[in-house]
């Protein structure tokens, strides 16, 4: 991922302080430490494959119009509380950037092979013993 995507996320993020819970005792109370960011991520101009991901990414944080929000609300401050936020952002645009690895077809030996069918074969003799009991054979 490269810087100039992130400094036009953070240019484009709307921050909104909220008064939410969390730590800070009784000054959680009184002044609004939990940093709301919104980001619309039609805006960032992603490659499709990288937009597909972070909207799978993003989830239930995603709104119908394209806002990511993200809240952060583990610190005492709205300045540590605010650099969470952007660092989660961050975090989730580079998750995004990463494509996820090709699954590697694997393929069974010749030995493999006979052992599997001679294992199947022995379980269908088993299955075959199984069922209705005729006169002949008591």
């Amino acid at each position: 991922m490269d810087k100039t995507l992130l400094d036009r996320a953070n240019a484009i993020a709307e921050e909104s302080f909220l008064a939410g819970s969390g730590p800070g005792g009784q000054n959680a109370n009184k002044v609004a430490t939990e940093v709301q960011l919104r980001v619309n991520i039609y805006q960032l101009r992603l490659p499709p494959s990288v937009f597909a991901r972070l909207r799978i990414l993003a989830g239930s944080k995603l709104t119908a119009n394209g806002d990511l929000l993200i809240t952060a609300r583990a610190h005492r401050t709205q300045k540590a509380n605010r650099q969470a936020a952007r660092e989660k952002l961050a975090d989730m645009l580079e998750q995004a950037h990463r494509a996820p690895k090709k699954r590697a077809k694997t393929r069974v030996n010749r030995v493999g092979k006979a052992k599997r069918l001679k294992s199947k074969k022995a379980r269908g003799e088993v299955k075959a013993r199984r069922g209705k009991v005729s006169r002949s054979d008591w």
